[in-house]
């Protein structure tokens, strides 16, 4: 190539990134000389010397990148062709999964709660606590949790090989599973076997059958004639708010769940219309607790309708909402805020239990349902 057409096309490509700009931005970004010939050094460094020269599209995508990242937002990013669509399964909910309910903790991807059972997590063996750095070609690092859960499902049959990290092992393992249709209910109960008076409820996520789910369970559970209940939310990532606004009115009486602050602090209150359960409840909660079931965690405290029991949950106190782009590429916007009925906001700082106990992955013993059951007891 002659180092004129070369220079049409460096010079081509400057005005593009510059338009993006000015129209991603809102100024004539042309009028910063300083900054204009800085994007030229870069691209012509680029185009010239860089050892793996990027094309121009990659270049582009680069700079949208880099808007999206400059909100310095974890839970706001620009999604690729992969990435968008991974993410439209995940939301649309048909897709093959592997079995495994999995959290940021300690800025890092962590498997929850041991596998469920007959699932391609399982029979790889992996376990509460392990780490998993890296998806497939994707590092996990700065990784938001949306995005994790997206790359992990797919079409079942197809494969996903992870890289995990775990404790007393110095190297990592590597694992290749298939991905399988993950029949699970979002909803586990029971009687407790340590007093049948107690009834047991697990909440594994937010999906659409959640609340009908609940409710079918409470209604067996009283039907048996119980007197108190644990509602279990550790583990539990979050889901879909309207279902969690739905969930959250069986455990609250008529009045505030969650306030919900926009831009320009344009703030929303959503109530429970109805449906207070009106039973003894303790909640368990740990630090994989997050965002719409913070929700309801948050409800119930501020409400004084229940005790938490647990750890101090994770901290997700914001809403993000997906946009559609062109090419089949997507950006994950954080849109709302929301703060609890007594106006607290616990993003990044979560929501201290009324009663803390701490238990390590391993632990042979769930002591912080035995809490649960002996203030239930008490209660009662």
């Amino acid at each position: 190539m002659s180092s004129r057409k070369h220079g049409r096309q460096t010079i081509a490509l400057i005005l593009v990134l510059s338009l993006s700009l000015n129209l991603l931005l809102g100024i004539w970004v042309v009028t910063n000389y300083a900054e204009v010939n800085r994007l030229i050094k870069v691209v012509s460094l680029i185009k010239t010397r860089s050892l793996e020269p990027a094309t121009s599209a990659q270049m582009l995508e680069g700079v949208i990148r880099g808007v999206v990242a400059s909100l310095n937002d974890p839970y706001s990013t620009y999604l690729g062709v992969r990435e968008y669509e991974d993410l439209m399964i995940h939301i649309q909910g048909s897709f093959g999964g592997l079995g495994v309910l999995v959290g940021i903790r300690d800025n890092r991807l962590t498997v929850g709660a041991p596998p469920f059972k007959d699932t391609p997590a399982e029979r790889a063996g992996l376990r509460s606590g392990d780490i998993i750095v890296q998806i497939d070609e994707r590092k996990t690092d700065g990784m938001d949790i949306d995005t994790a859960i997206a790359l992990m499902r797919g079409e079942p049959g197809t494969k996903v090989r992870l890289s995990i990290e775990r404790a007393g092992q110095e190297e990592l393992l590597e694992v290749t599973l298939t991905r399988e249709i993950i029949n699970l209910p979002s909803v586990q109960s029971r009687i407790l076997e340590e007093d049948p008076r107690i009834g047991y409820v697990r909440l594994i996520n937010f999906s659409a059958s959640t609340a009908e789910d609940l409710n079918d369970s409470l209604e067996e559970l009283q039907h048996q004639k119980i007197k108190g209940v644990v509602l279990d939310l550790r583990n539990n990532g979050g889901g879909d708010f309207e279902i969690c606004l739905e969930v959250a009115r069986r455990f609250v009486p008529q009045g505030p769940v969650v306030r919900v602050i926009g831009r320009n602090n344009q703030e929303e209150i959503f109530e429970a219309e109805g449906g207070f359960l009106g039973l003894p409840l303790v909640v368990l909660v740990n630090d994989l607790t997050a965002s719409a079931s913070e929700i309801v965690a948050g409800a119930i405290k501020d409400r004084a309708t229940g005790t938490l029991v647990g750890t101090r949950t994770f901290g997700k106190g914001r809403v993000q909402a997906v946009f559609p782009l062109t090419a089949g590429t997507g950006v994950k916007l954080t849109t709302h805020k929301y703060l609890t009925p007594g106006g607290h906001d616990i993003d990044q700082k979560g929501i201290a239990p009324d009663i803390e106990v701490k238990m390590s992955p391993d632990s042979p013993k769930d002591l912080q349902l035995q809490k649960a059951i002996e203030v239930l007891k008490f209660q009662i």
